[in-house]
């Protein structure tokens, strides 16, 4: 079959997984073993694999289970077929195959869709990506668009399929009947029997056995992905996709110079893969887990210096934003507005500075990095920012004539231009700029460095907003004790890091656990007046505990500090700070939910709330934060919702994070301060006990 190959439009990242109730699910796989067993005639004892190989696959894509060898690893793979009928972008013998779950109506899907652009753009035509639906019962309009999808790839085939899956995304919130009519129409379907279709539920059957394969697998929720067989649940970010799919580019090349045929490679791993998760092994096969790559801190401080780099905006701006990108790069092109809505927003309060990146695998943007710098060098930072400006309005035209229209257009030296692009004269300061990202971690593109806060990708507005309203607060701090505006950036940056500062992995139970505490040290970390407290006010000792409501550890601990709070009553108050890790996506909502709800009900409330979400750690979307936060009695939804929309506590939660960087503490989570010294992790009671007593004794001279 011929490569087939569709670009996606931006759709704003970030976000995780979206998963349905135990009750849910479990209806789902029953009703959808009915309907299998209908459609084959057999019993539903191996409904998944009846309907995988009923609907067939594509060349390369799996095969019959027994047919020819299977290639055998040490990796985990499930058996994740490509059907006939499973729309897909890029060729069929490509080494690396994502199969995705995915749903219409799932914000998460969504947002995880620059990321398969960005794969598919950065590894061409050794991946492609395989569509199979898992239309979500609680979102009511999913199934009715999986359905119009599906037709339109009955009438036009992937070409047809892809452009009404750009436009259902883009139109997220508008998937009622007439809306998908109205798409069909403008997009040139036969309407007739578009409309047949809907009404009879043609593909219907079909959806219900992509759900019934993704169920067998164990992947309930949206999105998920199995890349070459290998299981990735969520929006994850970019980068956990680049890992999976370059160390399997590496076995596959491997697979093949031993004699496996390209097109049959994937064929070859499913045949050796798993048709169903293993069962739960508790503790022991959580401790066998392979580790997680170690995590950017959030909080480090880089010292990124300006040097003699464009800039826009005052000197003496509170906020530097130093912006790491490239001129082809669609990720560079698609945060741009973002970046004029911070310039809107903040004014004289930002200034922006421009480093060079270019993309190997960008064959214009080097020459492009060259005429931006020679803009630069012969008219300043006006000229470089309109050429800037050209460039990306042209991405898709970057050759050397019409790099050569922009600098006319700009009105530079023509001669001197051409012989500067000639002689690559501005090579070394664009490579200078590229050193400085590779030492700093900012290898990809774009990445921002906010007061030499590091945020990386193509975030939105209020991913930059939460990190510029935290520095703007710290500059105005130091302003009012007596640093100079013009001095703030260089007196921020002065004992910044040179290279990536990692939250350390865990150790000894904690999430991404730092390295051991000093036991003796104790921080200053001031108690908010306003925070979710427990016990009596004026016990001898507080315990802050800075935990993260999507960290599985955190929830171990909760038994233990119930037990702590028991044996302790009256002697102890346990204070909640919120501290959500980068890389738990739906940390940072959960963290804001619960915080509206101490706002509006008080500590009670809170805990209450509390213990709901840990309860649930696995299903904290935005559907599930609003289902639970009816439950609490009396609470506002219209105001908990506008909370969420606007991130009214995202300050304080920015703040409990900052409190603990200011104190000069290092920590994973959970973490806790007892009288200020610090025990990390989900430690047993007896360490809680000896930190408290110790601390007991000690009270009396602390006063």
């Amino acid at each position: 079959m011929a490569s087939k190959s569709t670009n996606n439009p931006p759709v704003q990242p970030t976000g995780t997984i979206s998963t349905p109730s135990a009750v849910i699910a479990i209806l789902i796989a029953f009703v959808g073993g009915l309907m299998i067993g209908n459609l084959t005639g057999r019993g539903s004892g191996a409904a998944s694999e009846e309907i995988e190989m009923a609907a067939g696959d594509r060349a390369g894509g799996g095969g019959e289970p027994g047919a020819g060898p299977a290639v055998q690893d040490d990796v985990e793979r499930f058996r994740a077929l490509a059907p006939d009928n499973a729309p897909q972008r890029g060729p069929d013998d490509a080494l690396v195959t994502i199969v995705m779950w995915s749903d219409f109506q799932c914000p998460f899907c969504s947002r995880v869709e620059p990321t398969i652009d960005r794969v598919i753009e950065t590894f061409g035509n050794d991946v492609r990506v395989v569509w199979r639906n898992n239309a979500l019962p609680f979102h009511q309009n999913a199934m009715p668009a999986a359905e119009a999808a599906m037709e339109a790839y009955a009438q036009r085939g992937d070409e047809g399929f892809w452009r009404m899956h750009n436009t259902l995304f883009e139109n997220q919130r508008a998937l009622e009947r007439a809306n998908l009519e109205q798409y069909a129409q403008q997009q040139g379907l036969d309407m007739t029997r578009f409309r047949a279709a809907l009404d009879n539920h043609t593909h219907q059957a079909g959806i219900q056995a992509d759900m019934q394969a993704a169920n067998s697998l164990g992947a309930r929720g949206t999105p998920a992905f199995f890349i070459n067989g290998r299981q990735l649940m969520g929006a994850q970010p970019y980068e956990q996709f680049e890992t999976v799919i370059r160390d399997e580019i590496q076995r596959a090349n491997r697979a093949i110079s031993g004699g496996t045929p390209r097109a049959g490679y994937y064929a070859a791993l499913m045949r050796g893969a798993r048709t169903a998760p293993a069962a739960a092994e508790g503790e022991a096969a959580a401790a066998k887990a392979p580790p997680r790559r170690p995590q950017p801190d959030p909080n480090a401080v880089y010292r990124v210096p300006v040097g003699d780099s464009p800039t826009k905006g005052p000197n003496d701006a509170l906020v530097t934003i130093v912006i790491v990108s490239e001129f082809q790069c669609p990720f560079c092109n698609r945060v741009r507005p973002t970046l004029d809505q911070i310039e809107e927003r903040y004014g004289r309060d930002v200034r922006f500075v421009f480093k060079h990146n270019p993309l190997p695998f960008h064959d214009n943007a080097m020459p492009a990095a060259e005429a931006a710098v020679e803009a630069y060098r012969q008219r300043g930072n006006d000229a470089f920012w309109r050429i800037h400006d050209l460039m990306f309005e042209n991405q898709q035209a970057l050759g050397r004539e019409q790099l050569e229209g922009y600098a006319q257009q700009v009105g530079l030296d023509m001669a001197r231009f051409r012989r500067a692009l000639d002689e690559h004269t501005h090579r070394a300061t664009i490579e200078a700029d590229q050193t400085l990202a590779r030492q700093l971690g900012a290898s990809g593109t774009p990445s921002f460095f906010i007061n030499g806060r590091n945020l990386r990708g193509a975030q939105p507005f209020e991913a930059f907003q939460q990190v510029i309203d935290a520095e703007l607060a710290r500059a105005r701090e130091r302003v009012s004790a007596g640093t100079p505006r013009a001095g703030v950036y260089e007196a921020t940056i002065a004992n910044g890091a040179t290279s990536p500062v990692m939250l350390p992995m865990p150790e000894g139970g904690g999430e991404e656990a730092a390295a051991a505490p000093d036991a003796d040290r104790v921080y200053d970390i001031a108690v908010p007046r306003n925070a979710p407290t427990r016990g009596a006010a004026n016990a001898p000792v507080t315990i802050q505990i800075f935990s993260d409501f999507q960290c599985p550890f955190c929830s171990r601990v909760g038994p233990t500090i119930e037990q702590v709070m028991e044996q302790y009553e009256g002697r102890v108050r346990l204070v909640w700070r919120n501290y959500p890790l980068p890389f738990h996506q739906q940390a940072g909502p959960a963290a804001e939910a619960a915080m509206e709800v101490f706002a509006q009900r008080g500590s009670e409330a809170f805990w209450q709330f509390h213990n709901t979400l840990f309860e649930n750690q696995r299903a904290l979307s935005r559907e599930d934060l609003e289902r639970y936060a009816t439950q609490v009695p009396g609470l506002d939804m219209a105001r908990f919702r506008r909370a969420l929309d606007e991130h009214t506590h995202q300050a304080a939660v920015q703040a409990d994070m900052e409190a603990v960087r200011r104190a000069g503490a290092e920590i994973g989570t959970p973490s806790f301060f007892i009288n200020g010294r610090l025990l990390q992790g989900a430690q047993p009671f007896p360490a809680f006990q000896q930190a408290i007593d110790r601390a007991l004794r000690e009270a009396p001279a602390r006063r």
